[in-house]
């Protein structure tokens, strides 16, 4: 194993115990994950995709899963159109639409097409509402996200060389200076 792929698992294994540590994440809730596995080996985004990081990266993604109970969703790159790779069941029982294209190195990112390989029945959307994910390398996932998105500040910096940002979601808060919330 290459020294960038041990810093990818140690990097996402504490980040994913630092997800579990928090009560952030319910069971079947949607976590979206964008991810440029250029930037993580310390390149330019889209320029050096690695589906051996994606595989790191989608290890611990399931430790996520299989902890939480949430459902991942991988975000595309724009080449389309930051489409979502998750599984039928949970296209289904969101009853989103499906779309016709199927993710690879150069239109979709080494991410999603790892996801894609490697998922039991994947499937694409054109948009998921989320409730909770990370951003590697500045992907840009706010648009799969759920109103109101709450910025997450985790001891875990970067994956490998890119850096990281993670988001909650939460209702919004309406009401006014009369009004009280839980």
């Amino acid at each position: 194993m290459s020294t960038i792929h041990k810093q990818v698992k140690q990097d996402m294994d504490q980040l994913v115990d630092e997800w579990l540590e928090t009560d952030y994440l319910q069971s079947k809730q949607v976590f979206i994950i964008g991810c440029s596995t250029s930037e993580v080996v310390g390149e330019t985004i889209g320029t050096s995709g690695s589906e051996a990081v994606a595989e790191e990266i989608f290890t611990a993604l399931n430790r996520l899963k299989d902890a939480s109970g949430v459902e991942l969703a991988f975000q595309c790159c724009e080449h389309l159109n930051r489409a979502i790779v998750l599984e039928r069941s949970v296209q289904e029982a969101l009853g989103l639409e499906p779309v016709s294209a199927i993710p690879h190195k150069d239109a979709g990112g080494s991410m999603a097409t790892y996801a894609y390989k490697h998922m039991k029945d994947p499937v694409l959307v054109e948009d998921v509402s989320a409730h909770a994910g990370i951003d590697i390398g500045n992907t840009l996932i706010g648009m799969h996200l759920k109103k109101v998105a709450v910025p997450l500040r985790f001891q875990q910096k970067q994956i490998g060389n890119a850096p990281l940002t993670g988001a909650r979601t939460r209702p919004k808060l309406i009401g006014g200076a009369r009004a009280r919330y839980e």
